[in-house]
């Protein structure tokens, strides 16, 4: 029996590379393997389903397979995963001293239904007490006039959301039309005007480890996903795709923390991945659903109550059911 093939759009990461360069493969699989910039990775799928396999955003993920008839299924691979407390870009003048004084203002973000995005709110909501249904958001690109949602939502009717799509985020943000700015990608007016906008978090690290200590919740943004049609013609390629991507990501972890070697351009690497794994556990990227309940009940509430779904989803039901068992003997 010959292997299928399948082809694969996936942005470069080396704990993805070795399955991609064809180092590891996926038992019973051929793949060829597309690497293009992330957006146009997402909006190429969830449009026109180009390849068989594709990164994909989890916000995206998770709206399209709520629906009846969903032409995608997801396998628990993440492949890019932020806490975003640093996210969260304000007004070097502004008045606002910590994510308690967001209450009641103006919010910009790149689009409602962005992964980033959800877990910035659910973030505020939990750990702050912010009511969400008392701001105002506004949905623009983060650097360019225009951006549109993706998906379509269900959102309550609470939720004060318009569209500005004559300005970007980042102009807003200079000319005070909005008060704060949501983006996973640092708006222009950050970088380039580091005098005239700022984070509001700026030790950042520090409260991300304290919340994740408290609440194990390692934002997931990115996930798998399979054409709903390569995945009924052969159901077997969810498991061994997974299983492939799991040895993958770990001779990436080996290699950043082999200390003979430089694998990466980065000094003192090993002790980084020595402090993750002594902060965060042996396997501190985990993949599967056990080792990711808590981050993924508080996503799918997330996206729920912020009308990115029409119903509270199950984990067991986001996935593939071969992806989420492991045979023990």
């Amino acid at each position: 029996m010959s292997n299928i093939k399948l082809s694969l759009a996936i942005g470069n990461y080396d704990h993805t590379n070795d399955l991609t360069n064809g180092n590891v493969r996926a038992q019973g699989i051929d793949i060829t393997s597309l690497s293009l910039p992330i957006e146009d990775i997402f909006s190429r799928f969830i449009k026109f389903q180009e390849w068989d396999i594709s990164e994909i955003s989890f916000a995206k993920a998770i709206s399209i397979v709520s629906k009846p008839d969903s032409p995608i299924i997801l396998i628990p691979v993440f492949p890019s995963r932020a806490f975003r407390h640093s996210s969260i870009y304000i007004p070097v003048n502004s008045s606002i001293q910590s994510p308690a004084d967001l209450q009641g203002k103006k919010i910009g973000l790149p689009e409602w239904a962005q992964t980033a995005a959800i877990f910035s709110r659910g973030l505020l909501q939990d750990e702050y007490g912010i009511d969400l249904k008392k701001n105002t958001w506004i949905q623009a690109g983060v650097n360019t006039p225009g951006r549109k949602e993706k998906v379509t939502l269900n959102l309550p009717e609470e939720f004060n959301l318009t569209r500005n799509e004559h300005s970007s985020l980042s102009e807003l943000l200079l000319t005070g039309a909005v008060d704060v700015v949501l983006s996973a990608r640092p708006p222009n007016s950050f970088l380039e005007h580091p005098n005239k906008v700022t984070r509001l978090i700026k030790n950042y690290r520090e409260i991300e480890l304290a919340y994740w200590k408290k609440t194990h919740i390692f934002p997931i943004m990115h996930v798998i996903a399979i054409k709903r049609s390569t995945y009924e013609a052969n159901r077997w390629v969810a498991k061994n795709l997974l299983d492939a991507f799991e040895t993958a990501k770990e001779l990436s972890l080996a290699r950043a923390a082999d200390i003979t070697a430089s694998f990466y351009p980065l000094p003192w690497l090993s002790d980084y991945a020595s402090l993750s794994k002594s902060l965060m556990g042996e396997d501190f990227w985990p993949y599967g659903i056990d080792a990711n309940q808590s981050t993924l009940n508080a996503f799918t509430q997330y996206a729920f109550e912020q009308g990115i779904t029409n119903r509270l989803l199950n984990i067991e039901e986001v996935f593939a059911p071969e992806s989420l068992y492991a045979v023990k003997v």
